[in-house]
């Protein structure tokens, strides 16, 4: 933005410059122009005065001597003919035969009034030819003609426009730096509160400087580090919430669970189902809790990871891929799942994540796939690796999930078939992609080929290797 705005303020304040700048440089021009035209057809009347003496005394003398004497002087030539064309004085190099001359000669002799000279301009070099004829009207006694030198106007008119340039140049260099002071003015708090929304979204809390800038910039400053402090004390209490709704209840679940599993040997055979019943929903509940505490930590790592703070060393990605996977070998066995061993290549792919995290998005992972895929599926994992990041992944060929379904499995609490579906807490997936966010990563399901559900997690890598 602020280059944008200082092309626009920079151009403005060239175009006014320009526009001041231009009609000087022809009002110069004109002005020196002018100069020439009085200054020289003074001489020429004054030449016109002398030859009319001439011819009327039939004595060029005197003529010749001033024309000789104007030459040397001036460095001008000057050509006098009479009536019929013979030349009575020649100084300066130029004779009456010329074309020029002899086109102004014939002119002046019919009495037609002389073109004026153009405007000059520094690079104007070819002289400028003023003709009078001797006399007036019917009586023209004799033609004066006048070649003057443009040199030293030309150098004139060429020192007014260097003048005029460098005028120009410095007022657009005040222009400028005053457009680049008001953009640093008007574009800096903008840059600030650009900031200060980056460090909201990363999850703490922002205040920019609210005296900087125009008034309704300050008011925004102002409104922003209000809402800066609500949204972080409001996240804050909501992370604080659920971390201590799940903890505080774990101890009263804890000794409704040894309450319930008192009452095992005490409850006959009719209401053994109503007690299994019982027992179910405990478990669920302390599966619930557990999921949330897990959820409130990576909740809480992620603030800390996003505010600057270190987080645990990097981990080897084969080597907590390959230990899951036999980990879980025996539950896809019960369920009579198969699970293949990774392809693992020897070289270490150290990636910015911990071991236990990364080990706990594989759990979810590789649970959900064994639970879900379904007798006789096979599950697929393997990873790979790019420039600056490495994507594991989880694959089946069980039934898989829709595209709708696909777009909402990272949500809290949502479980494959809905509310009425027969385990799980629709935590696992949440925990998950909150754990590869914190790390700059990414977790993405696609539908597996021919059918299925890929699950992939990209992760950044560790550059030159494990610290």
């Amino acid at each position: 933005m602020r280059t944008r705005l200082l092309v626009v303020l920079v151009a403005l304040a060239l175009t006014v410059v320009a526009a001041f700048a231009i009609p000087l440089f022809g009002s110069t021009a004109a002005q020196r122009t002018q100069q020439l035209v009085i200054a020289r057809n003074a001489d020429v009347d004054r030449f016109v005065v002398l030859a009319q003496q001439a011819v009327d005394a039939d004595d060029a003398t005197t003529l010749a001597v001033d024309a000789a004497r104007y030459s040397s002087l001036y460095g001008e030539a000057v050509v006098v003919v009479d009536a019929r064309g013979t030349p009575l004085v020649e100084t300066g190099g130029m004779t009456a035969a010329e074309p020029v001359v002899r086109s102004l000669v014939e002119s002046a002799l019919r009495n037609q009034p002389a073109k004026g000279p153009e405007q000059l301009s520094p690079w104007s070099a070819d002289p400028v030819y003023f003709a009078r004829p001797v006399g007036t009207g019917t009586r023209v006694a004799g033609v004066v003609v006048l070649r003057a030198s443009v040199t030293m106007a030309a150098a004139d008119v060429t020192t007014r426009w260097a003048a005029i340039v460098a005028g120009a140049v410095l007022v657009a260099a005040v222009f400028v730096l005053l457009a680049v002071l008001l953009a640093r003015w008007m574009v800096r708090p903008l840059h600030e509160l650009e900031t200060g929304v980056q460090a909201v979204t990363e999850g703490h809390r922002a205040q920019v400087p609210d005296r900087a800038g125009p008034r309704e910039l300050r008011s925004l400053a102002t409104s922003f580090n209000r809402m800066s402090d609500a949204v972080v004390e409001a996240s804050e209490q909501q992370r604080r919430l659920v971390a201590d709704a799940s903890h505080q209840l774990r101890n009263p679940m804890a000794a409704l669970r040894l309450r319930v599993d008192s009452l095992a040997a005490q409850v006959d055979g009719d209401g053994q189902r109503a007690y299994r019943a019982t027992v179910a929903e405990v478990e669920r509940l302390e599966s619930l809790l557990d999921g949330l505490l897990a959820l409130a930590l990576a909740e809480s790592a992620a603030t800390r990871l996003a505010a600057g703070e270190s987080g645990d060393e990097p981990c080897d990605l084969p080597t907590v891929l390959a230990e899951r996977v036999d980990a879980w070998r025996p539950s896809a066995d019960d369920e009579g799942v198969g699970l293949a061993a990774p392809d693992c290549h020897d070289e270490p792919v150290p990636v910015r994540c911990s071991e236990s995290e990364l080990a706990q998005v594989l759990d979810v992972l590789l649970d959900n796939a064994v639970h879900y895929a379904g007798q006789g599926a096979t599950i697929t994992t393997g990873y790979e690796t790019g420039d600056a990041t490495a994507t594991l992944f989880v694959s089946d060929n069980g039934p898989g999930l829709s595209t709708e379904d696909r777009e909402r499995a990272t949500e809290r609490f949502w479980r494959a078939g809905g509310d009425g579906a027969p385990r799980g807490t629709g935590l696992g997936l949440a925990i998950a992609s909150q754990h590869v966010l914190a790390r700059g990563g990414r977790l993405e399901l696609r539908e597996a080929v021919p059918h299925g559900l890929e699950v992939r997690v990209e992760l950044p890598l560790v550059a030159g290797g494990v610290p």
